[in-house]
């Protein structure tokens, strides 16, 4: 089975917001639910990292809106533009039957219910619709929704995905 990151990535802070060191998140997952006051997290940037706490998290159109400790100011906050934040995986929350990660999705094989190959998951993309999967295989690429009609099995142990396509899904 295959070990997981330490650090989970959640997004970029990708800019400034207002005057007194707020920071806008854009996230990769925007319905997580992960990070709240009082939680530890890891800023990275290349092969730093910088600890710190937030002190608040809100809502503002498709970014959150975060404080940290130690950043009070505009020049403080701009200092951080550009570091990703990152979570450990203690700090997700627990998984209700039948969900995953995405981090856990990336390197999966992807066959087909007839045991055809379609390649390994390279990235999840969110989608107001549903989230899908980028199978790559050479230059070959299939988006493959996940979906119940087209997933009919996640192995986490087999590191695989079967799937039944849909009419036209595996279509160049």
């Amino acid at each position: 089975m295959r070990t997981a990151p330490t650090l989970l990535p959640l997004g970029p802070l990708v800019n400034t917001h207002g005057i007194r060191g707020e920071l806008r998140l854009l996230p990769y997952n925007p319905d997580s639910t992960t990070l709240r006051p009082g939680l530890h997290v890891v800023l990275r940037r290349a092969d730093e990292e910088f600890p710190r706490q937030l002190t608040g998290v809100r809502r503002h159109k498709r970014f959150l809106l975060l404080t940290l400790d130690g950043c009070d100011s505009l020049d403080a906050a701009e200092a951080l533009v550009g570091c990703e934040l990152c979570v450990t995986l203690d700090d997700l929350p627990p998984l209700q039957a039948g969900e995953v990660y995405h981090y856990e999705l990336v390197g999966m094989a992807v066959v087909t219910s007839a045991g055809d190959s379609l390649g390994t998951v390279t990235e999840v993309l969110t989608t107001p619709a549903h989230d899908v999967c980028v199978v790559r295989d050479g230059a070959a690429e299939h988006l493959i929704p996940l979906v119940a009609n087209v997933v009919r099995e996640i192995d986490r142990d087999g590191r695989r995905i079967v799937v039944e396509p849909l009419p036209g899904l595996l279509d160049a």
